[in-house]
């Protein structure tokens, strides 16, 4: 295999965690979480393994996904994709809390004919943990598993305290006809003694029922294990050599914190895994990226246990692709010009969509204008609609006609990670020097900091704004629309929007458009343009 012939990761930049791959004849398909971003869950397309186009966002109605309120890094948690007899099947779990002991979550099924859509209102499924996913045996019974949720103290249950919640994978029947999981629930895997065992899929293959599993929490020590059965409902035996793929193993890859994944088989018998791993920042040991997906080619042993291709358990960058073709590796570039331009899929807003007139191309031509709503602290509604920073360095620009009355007002650029974690250079009134320019930096304490220590009178007219992010380095910059463009000064340290900072969280770095009136008047903003582009 040349190098002409190679797959680089990760194959899904960017916040794409909790991969789950479905092939269908030469096409491929992989659906990501997106956690409290609308529309939910992200599925992409690929007929060659090592390029992929984002296709759909299958969740794009509130009968199907409502996440109001939702706490951050709560909403599309694991979803799994699987195809049977000529129907797509997404699993998903909506999770509403998770950082007690109880939860509140939800698992749903939705179906489709074409993987464009339409997708059928949810069918629940149970509530009793998350990553659910389907499983179609050969002799046409289908099986939904999960993780069991422990809420109960340690000291009341007989494994590792570290992992008490997570008590093992449950496994029911699930009646297409009845809609509805039926019989007996069995727990046939507790795990290994890394423990905190999830994110499982089941496969059958070589006359052995192989359950593929996550372990070791989502953070440095995560990894992945197979363990295999005869028989369905187990005793599953544990692979001798326990995890084929963790980074701890291999500290010197580039991909970390990788596991969580899915098995996918090629046509001519060829597998490969498709996971979860994290691209920190060099130096600071934070994934501002998020989770993104990565890909490796595994092989049977002699002993018909699932290997990594390359002989280590660590996940390769470049990896050789069995279908002879290489990823492009390009760099994105978008530019929207709202006279002629709508923003595309890769666009999402927090917890709900964004409809007339609160968001609109046609209220003032030329324009896409958004009416301020709700802090962005809100878990609510609020005017914010944005993209997956998804490479180290990038400039985001846009142009904004914004007349704000009142300091309650604000529109602008906002580099967003979640309601705790963001960067805002926003347009807002000063009763002092009128329209004014500042920046807003959250805290995880819930109060608000103001890197600039100031507000900057601005001009009348449009006015333009600038974000340029450098690896760990935010600067701002602002220009009217016939002038030269105005440094902030200095920088703002970017890596706090990450998962690693204050609190675990799932999610990743966004960058967007954002309005916001907390008097409640439903300011206007009013863009005529927005660009990202990546750079080396």
């Amino acid at each position: 295999m040349t190098d002409a012939n190679m797959i680089n990761n990760p194959i899904l930049k960017g916040f794409n965690p909790d991969p789950s791959i479905c092939r269908v004849e030469d096409d491929y398909y992989i659906a990501t979480s997106t956690f409290e971003w609308f529309p939910g869950v992200q599925i992409h397309h690929s007929t060659d393994l090592a390029n992929w186009t984002l296709l759909t966002h299958p969740l794009d109605r509130l009968s199907q996904l409502n996440m109001q309120g939702h706490p951050n890094s709560c909403g599309v948690w694991a979803p799994c994709l699987t195809h049977h007899d000529g129907l797509f099947y997404l699993i998903y779990t909506d999770v509403r809390e998770y950082q007690t002991d109880y939860q509140v979550r939800k698992n749903y099924l939705v179906t489709s004919a074409n993987i464009m859509g339409p997708w059928s209102e949810p069918i629940y499924l149970n509530a009793s943990g998350f990553d659910p996913s389907l499983f179609h045996d050969d002799d046409g019974r289908k099986w939904l598993l999960n993780v069991l949720w422990d809420h109960r103290p340690a000291v009341s249950i007989h494994h590792h305290s570290h992992a008490k919640n997570f008590a093992g994978i449950v496994i029911q029947e699930y009646d297409p006809n009845q809609k509805k999981l039926v019989g007996p629930i069995d727990n046939i895997f507790k795990g290994s003694d890394l423990g905190l065992v999830e994110g499982s899929h089941l496969y059958k293959m070589h006359g052995y029922y192989y359950l593929l599993t996550a372990e070791g929490g989502t953070f440095v020590d995560h990894a992945a294990l197979f363990a295999r059965s005869k028989n369905l409902l187990g005793p599953y035996e544990i692979d001798p050599q326990a995890h084929f793929l963790n980074s701890a193993s291999h500290p010197s890859s580039s991909l970390r914190r990788s596991g969580h994944g899915d098995l996918v088989t090629l046509p001519n018998g060829d597998h490969y895994f498709v996971h979860l791993t994290g691209r920190p920042l060099p130096y600071r040991g934070r994934c501002v990226l998020g989770r993104e997906t990565a890909i490796q080619k595994v092989v049977m042993s002699s002993d018909g246990w699932p290997r990594l291709a390359h002989n280590h358990k660590g996940p390769e960058q470049n990896v050789p692709n069995s279908l002879g073709v290489a990823s492009d590796n390009k760099l994105q570039t978008e530019h929207f010009d709202f006279c002629k331009d709508k923003l595309t899929l890769h666009y999402q807003t927090p917890r709900i969509a964004l409809t007339e007139p609160v968001l609109s191309y046609d209220a003032k031509p030329g324009y896409l204008r958004l009416l301020g709503q709700e802090a962005p602290s809100s878990l609510y509604q609020q005017s914010l609609i944005a993209r997956r920073q998804q490479a180290f360095c990038f400039t985001a620009e846009t142009s904004i006609n914004f007349q704000p009355e009142s300091f309650q007002q604000m529109a602008g650029l906002i580099s967003f990670y979640n309601t705790q974690k963001f960067i805002y250079l926003c347009i807002t009134h000063d009763p002092l020097i009128g329209r004014a320019l500042e920046v807003v930096m959250a805290t995880m304490s819930g109060s608000m900091r103001y890197p600039l220590g100031k507000r900057i009178p601005l001009p009348a007219g449009d006015i333009k704004l600038r974000i340029e992010v450098e690896y760990d380095q935010w600067r701002g910059s602002w220009a009217s629309q016939s002038g030269d463009w105005q440094p902030l000064g200095g920088y703002i340290d970017y890596s706090g929007l990450a998962d690693e900072v204050d609190a675990e969280h799932f999610t990743g770095a966004f960058v967007g458009l954002a309005c916001h009136d907390l008097s409640g008047r439903f300011a206007p903003a009013d863009f005529s343009s927005f660009s990202y582009i990546e750079h080396e």
